[in-house]
């Protein structure tokens, strides 16, 4: 595809390392993501809702179970996926959030650890959009140290399991078809993964009101109430923490790209706004200090892309390591933070109204930096890799 044009803020052009049809889907995305999505973004927002016709303008595009036998549609490489999630979150980082969770939270989870029964069954319905998935691992009372501090407990009850608990920040929860929880056997003390249906007794989520950043995700509190499941609802190979950090490790690196569409996103706002806001009769895109803050801005976002398309390429090799996510997660969220703090400082004052995009990008920044692994986690991944000692309290 010779004539597929590269985002001006791909500075250096890593678009071009796409194969010739994964431009052209990629393409078909960023069209239809300016044309369908753009224009939805700002007012659900601001109201904090999630356009149901969101979803439906995804599930056209080969976003969806690419890496399953059961839904995959072609040859679509993780450095792909990357971009796919780079192209949503230049629009509205909620909108790649969804994906994020449907396709490598909830769809790897199954696809990952799953029977090939289970797999049979959910991995098609998750693609298509016929089911909405969530993941529930966080808790009111654990984050960062899941691995040991899960509070949800999993019991054996006769052919199936009684599952007691509850967990916090669920994203697609208010509105998802089946979440997957891990909770932590009464009889082990290992952690196991349930497709759990959220019409099963028992089960509740509530919506979290007054957040102030990615608002158009629904996250949910959930609370689980003597949820009884039998046993084809286990995920198979889902014995241990291990099976979900392997779950983890898939969707790290996109992450990632969608910290790098976020900074894009502002930054895109910030160059047009200069070019038509005028200051002492001239455009203040004219103006030395305002030119530096874009271009640090582009600097952190071709640095971003380079980390991001070369760990995209490790993964399509098999040679990524939780390390090599860990470092672009951390890096990528770290200087998009930089970048859509000085696309506000762009903006002077319009840089906190919604109607100039910037605010957005800025506000949900901060949940991006946050989850899937804070700096601080990921660097002490990074720092064990380096070291040979984990650092891990």
């Amino acid at each position: 595809m010779t004539d597929f044009p590269t985002l001006a803020s791909d500075f250096y052009g890593f678009e071009n390392a796409l194969a010739d049809h994964e431009k052209e889907a990629l393409l078909t995305l960023r069209l239809d993501a300016e044309a369908q999505l753009k224009p939805l973004v700002n007012d659900a927002w601001d109201k904090a809702e999630f356009p149901r016709e969101i979803v439906d303008v995804l599930h056209r595009h080969p976003l969806f179970g690419q890496l399953w036998d059961e839904t995959r549609t072609g040859e679509y490489s993780a450095l792909y996926g990357g971009w796919s999630a780079l192209e949503l979150a230049r629009i509205d980082a909620s909108v790649a959030t969804y994906v994020g969770v449907q396709n490598g939270l909830a769809m790897g989870s199954i696809g990952v650890n799953g029977s090939p029964e289970q797999k049979a069954h959910w991995l098609p319905k998750l693609a298509s959009g016929e089911v909405i998935g969530a993941f529930g691992l966080t808790e009111p009372l654990s984050g960062s140290d899941a691995a040991q501090g899960l509070r949800t407990t999993a019991t054996p009850d006769g052919d199936g399991w009684v599952l007691n608990g509850s967990k916090r920040w669920i994203g697609n929860a208010t509105f998802s078809d089946i979440t997957i929880i891990w909770a932590k056997s009464t009889v082990d003390g290992q952690v196991k993964g349930f497709i759990v249906p959220t019409d099963a007794p028992g089960y509740t989520a509530t919506k979290i009101e007054r957040k102030q950043s990615l608002r158009i995700v629904q996250n949910a509190d959930i609370t689980l109430e003597n949820v009884r499941l039998d046993a084809a609802h286990k995920l198979e190979k889902a014995e241990s923490f291990r099976n979900t950090a392997a779950v983890l490790r898939l969707t790290r690196a996109d992450v990632a790209w969608a910290a790098v569409g976020t900074a894009i996103g502002a930054y895109e706002a910030a160059v047009a706004y200069t070019k038509e806001r005028v200051q002492f009769g001239k455009p203040i895109a004219h103006h030395q200090l305002i030119q530096d803050l874009l271009s640090r801005s582009l600097m952190n976002i071709t640095a971003s892309i380079a980390m991001c398309t070369k760990v995209s390429q490790m993964q399509d090799a098999g040679t990524q390591r939780d390390e090599h996510a860990s470092m672009a997660k951390a890096y990528c969220t770290t200087a998009m933070r930089e970048t859509v703090a000085m696309c506000r400082e762009a903006l002077g004052g319009n840089g906190i109204v919604l109607d100039y995009d910037v605010a957005r990008f800025h506000a949900d920044a901060e949940a991006l930096y946050s989850y899937e692994g804070t700096r601080e986690m990921n660097s002490l991944i990074v720092g064990r890799a380096i070291t040979g000692v984990s650092a891990f309290v």
